[in-house]
Parts: C-alpha cells; structure tokens; sequence
C-alpha cells in the first residue's frame, strides 16, 4: 500500500546561474547572439508531480508518481533519479516524441526566469486500462494537468473518493480561468484543494488585490463549500480555510533565498506528509512552510 500517489507534469531542469547574465529592471538583458558564460550549472527533474513525490519521500513516505516521461535520451536520467530516491516509476507513462525541458535562469537573489517547453498531456491515462492500480494508496495528488480532459480527472476522483482515499488537488491558470460550473464536478470530488492567491482569485472571478485572505473568502463560493483551501500567498504566507475557521501561516524565509524554483511544490509536499500524519491543517500548514524554506535555501526545485 502506498501512502501517495503524485500525478502529475516530470521535467528535466537545466538551471543556469552566473555574473556574465546581466540584469536591468528585474528582467535578464540578454543580447541576441552573444554568448554567456555561467558559473554554475544544476541538472535536476522537476514538475508538480516530481516534485511533490521527491518531497513525500524526504518525510519516509511510500509514494509512486505517474506522469509522462519521453523516450529518449532524458527518459533514463528521469527513471535513475526517481529510483534513486526511492520514488515507484511503475506507473510512468513512457511516450515516444515527448520531452518536458526547463531552462532556468538564475540571479544572485535567487529569483528566476524560466524558457520552458512541453508538449501536450492530454493522453496522460491513455495507456491505463483502468484506474484500479490507482486505488492501493492512501491519498492521490493531482497536479495542474489543464491539458487532461476535466471528466477523466473528476472520474479518477470519484473513484477515489469512493474507496475512501484522500484527495488533494492542484489547478493551474487555464483550469482556473473557466467558468465556475466546469470546475465544479471536479471540485466536488476533491478533499483539499492548494492554489495560491491569484490563481484564487481567478478561480472566484475576482481582482486579486481586492481579496483578504484574513477573512473567510471561501464562505460565499458554493464551489468550495465542504472543502479544506489552502491558499498560498508568497512573502505574506499561507492561508487555512477548514470548517469555517481560518488558519494563517507566516512564510518561513531561509537565511538566504537561493532558487525560487519548487517553492510551492515544496509547500505542498510538507502539507501532504504533516496532514497524512496528523489530519491536523494548521500543523500541515506549518511544515508546509518549513519545506518551501528548505527549497528556497537550494538549487533545484525539490
């Protein structure tokens, strides 16, 4: 039995940092043609699912992640990763002509920009007969899979829900910026739902510097009644909202911020594991922070 199963996006990550990278503004001044050389290079695996399932593992946890892995020259440094740090590959997707790349760069303080290219994912469960090998875990994770078809999502969510298996749920932007009633079958089937505070606001249809997160925002949004929302909100923290209380957690920073990259998939990694032991919130809160901090003080996103 395992005690998570992350699904969602696995890339390869090529972080450059250097003096040679010159910035104005807080943007890279990069001329076309030149040629920078950097100090440091970081070759690591990242993406929601990776990510959430390496930090499972650093709490001992038993987890598998399924996401699409290409098959070419990267789809063996993935495996070897992953296998290394004793995350189950059993229900990678291997497809041929996919390759998920990031390059990030880096600045002295830590911040990035990141060229990133990924194909599609729409065929994520096409080679799963069903979702049976789904359902030996205590808890499912779902990443932001805006691509994957909102009806198979919602299935494998009540599928899960219906043998009694946590479910936790991310959305990303292109999800978030539909109409409420599309979301909401798949909302429906969710535990937990983690986003941050302008992906709230697009998933309400409200400004973002119009919300205060102190308040109970989610009392008034039919779509989350029932549910536990995490939203999180970057140098101002985290918010709870469980059971008509609210729950903040102050950001915890690192003696120096290193890498941006990961941050919020290191929240949700720490939140995972305290809630898996605890189904306490505000202490899933709290060691929610204190991985996003061991994040922020390395290179790489887990």
């Amino acid at each position: 039995m395992l005690d998570l199963i992350s699904i969602g996006t696995i890339s390869i990550d090529l972080s450059f940092r250097g003096r040679s990278l010159p910035t104005q503004n807080e943007h890279f001044k990069l001329a076309i043609g030149g040629k920078y050389v950097v100090e440091e290079l970081y070759e690591g695996i990242g993406g929601g699912g990776a990510n959430v399932a390496l930090g499972l593992r650093q709490y001992g946890f038993e987890v598998a992640v399924l996401g699409i892995v290409g098959d070419n020259s990267f789809k063996d440094v993935i495996l070897d990763k992953l296998q290394k740090s004793k995350v189950h590959t059993h229900l990678c997707q291997i497809h041929k002509d996919y390759i998920n790349i990031s390059s990030i760069f880096l600045t002295e303080g830590g911040e990035r920009s990141i060229v990133h290219y990924e194909p599609p994912n729409e065929d994520l469960f096409g080679q799963l007969k069903d979702f049976d090998a789904l359902l030996e875990t205590r808890a499912i994770y779902m990443g932001n899979l805006s691509d994957v078809d909102i009806s198979q999502r919602t299935q494998l969510l009540l599928l899960a829900r219906h043998h009694d298996i946590l479910t936790i749920l991310n959305l990303g932007v292109k999800d978030l910026r539909r109409e409420k009633y599309e979301l909401e079958p798949l909302i429906a089937q969710t535990d937990i739902l983690i986003i941050n505070g302008h992906e709230f606001a697009d998933l309400v249809k409200k400004k973002y510097e119009e919300l205060d997160f102190r308040l109970d925002v989610t009392s008034d949004e039919n779509i989350l009644i029932g549910k536990t929302v995490i939203v999180t909100d970057s140098a101002r923290g985290s918010y709870g909202y469980t059971r008509g209380r609210v729950i903040h957690q102050a950001a915890i920073e690192p003696e120096k911020i290193v890498d941006t990259t990961g941050a919020g998939d290191g929240y949700t990694a720490g939140f995972i594991a305290q809630y898996l032991r605890s189904k306490d919130v505000e202490e899933a809160m709290s060691q929610g922070a204190e991985q996003a901090a061991k994040v922020l003080a390395k290179v790489g996103a887990n």
